[in-house]
């Protein structure tokens, strides 16, 4: 009896791998951090190796907890951090170079050339994607000119680019599939997501040869098989998902105007646009949620770059604190933040502001400001910026939301989560399962690999609780007002 899916989740800070049961209950997880690298200013990078390594660890560790029951795993989904960039040796399997992560910033200049050359338009009609360092397509450019030989293997087709789904793909079937799904795809820059196709224009436009791409795949089905050295048996690889797509899937908005939000290290709020390409006319992304059978789902997407992050920043960065858990009641001991706004453009503002120039800035400190208030501001940043996204995307949708679906570790914090509801006005939704990322890419899996059908999916969601709005509305546009003029302090902080 094949009942079980193994999850395999690849974050920015560490991989996981949940087994969960064909109930949906997870009967077995490990996690494992690895090193984040910062080797100049703006400039953040991974041991491709070492995400391997943690992603097989943790995987191995999964299966282990639960005897016997290789033989009783159906398939395997994989959910990934996306825009992450890995180029390596086709016959070695060995990276040429660190992977650059999606909160690098060492291509914004090159970005900034590409828009004074009139680029923006074209990217953005073609990929649905702003001109921007988060993005693949710069970062595998930058790797081209800057690893030695690189180019010249590269048109001999001797090396492969990969984002991280493409990279654990790779070494699970030991080196025999060189893939990546829709969702992957369509956050490079260099994927057209109406035709589907790598851009042979954009392609051109970076001198990326065509030579080092993934084919491209549907999110579900039968993708691939691992190796049998790898986990123990030849298992099938039946989802494929970046995380806010996976997330997305996971939170089972599978309609059109449903949207989720994930609080990680950045936030992401996602909304399905149906088999429609919504043109933001405000800086959001139009993206590919999924490909199931032949049918294409796209989504609106704002990204904010440091949600999470802000918090691990006051822990690592600063001591705050030892454990972010215990930021919420840091926060809650005092009553409000007494006049400081934390804005946590520590890698520049994402949606909708895009600049890659601001920096962060905590503004309204005095004499009386403690480390409480400083700790307040930045939970209460996290919904600043995530209702700047809700609110840009009601113009380019044409109404609000009436609801938001939350996921991710931080939104246990229930400060947090409250704040989110007082000042975006709308009811937010805790599920009962936080680690939706995970769940998505088990559900896409299961349901390429036959062993759940849609119908079944949509029992499989549970709500834990409902926040709804308490906070005054002058009180709440009060707030947005100070938040506004902080955002425009930190603006262009660096000039080049």
């Amino acid at each position: 009896m094949l009942h079980y899916i193994l999850s395999l989740d690849q974050g920015t800070t560490s991989s996981r791998a949940i087994l969960y049961d064909q109930d949906v209950h997870t009967v077995a997880t490990r996690q494992k951090e690895f090193r984040q690298l910062f080797p100049e200013p703006g400039w953040v990078e991974h041991d491709a190796m070492e995400i391997w390594e943690s992603q097989l660890t943790v995987a191995r560790e999964a299966i282990a907890e639960v005897p016997g029951c290789i033989s009783s795993i159906a398939g395997i989904g994989i959910t990934n951090q996306r825009e992450t960039t890995v180029i390596w040796d086709r016959k070695t399997g060995q990276p040429i170079h660190h992977a650059i992560v999606w909160q690098d910033r060492r291509t914004a200049g090159f970005c900034k050339e590409l828009t004074a050359a009139g680029h923006a338009h074209l990217f953005q009609s073609k990929t649905g994607l702003v001109l921007d360092a988060y993005f693949s397509a710069t970062k595998i450019r930058w790797l081209l000119d800057h690893v030695d030989g690189a180019r010249d293997r590269a048109e001999k087709g001797e090396l492969a680019f990969g984002t991280i789904d493409t990279w654990l793909v790779w070494n699970l079937t030991g080196g025999k599939q060189h893939i990546t799904d829709v969702s992957n795809a369509s956050r490079t820059m260099i994927f057209n997501i109406h035709d589907l196709q790598w851009d042979e224009e954009l392609l051109r436009i970076l001198d990326i040869p065509v030579a080092i791409l993934p084919e491209v795949v549907e999110s579900s089905g039968q993708l691939g098989i691992t190796a049998k050295d790898v986990l123990g048996a030849e298992l099938p690889i039946g989802g494929i998902a970046g995380d806010q797509q996976a997330a997305l899937f996971g939170q089972l908005c599978t309609r059109p105007g449903m949207a989720k939000c994930t609080y990680g290290t950045g936030c992401f709020l996602v909304a399905n646009t149906g088999d429609v390409a919504v043109q933001s006319n405000h800086n959001l992304l139009t993206t590919i949620g999924w490909k199931i059978n032949g049918q294409t789902t796209y989504a609106l997407e704002g990204s904010v770059f440091v949600g999470g992050a802000a918090i691990q920043w006051l822990r690592d960065g600063l001591g705050f604190f030892s454990d972010a858990q215990e930021s919420e009641e840091l926060a809650a001991s005092v009553e409000d933040n007494g006049g400081v706004y934390f804005v946590p453009a520590l890698t520049g503002l994402g949606a909708p502001y895009w600049d890659q120039s601001a920096r962060g800035m905590i503004v309204g400190i005095t004499r009386g400001t403690t480390k409480a208030h400083i700790t307040r501001a930045a939970l209460e940043a996290i919904g600043h910026q995530v209702n700047d996204v809700l609110e840009t995307m009601a113009k380019d949708r044409g109404g609000a939301m009436k609801e938001l679906r939350i996921d991710g570790g931080a939104v246990a914090n229930d400060l947090l989560v409250q704040f989110q509801a007082d000042i975006a006005g709308v009811d937010v939704l805790r599920p009962a399962n936080l680690e939706t990322t995970a769940l998505g890419a088990a559900f896409l899996a299961g349901l390429g690999l036959g062993l759940w059908s849609m119908e079944t999916l949509e029992t499989k969601w549970k709500k834990e609780h409902t926040f709804q709005p308490q906070m005054d509305q002058k009180q709440a546009s009060s707030l947005k007002k100070q938040w506004q003029r902080a955002i425009e302090r930190s603006k262009g902080w660096i000039v080049e």
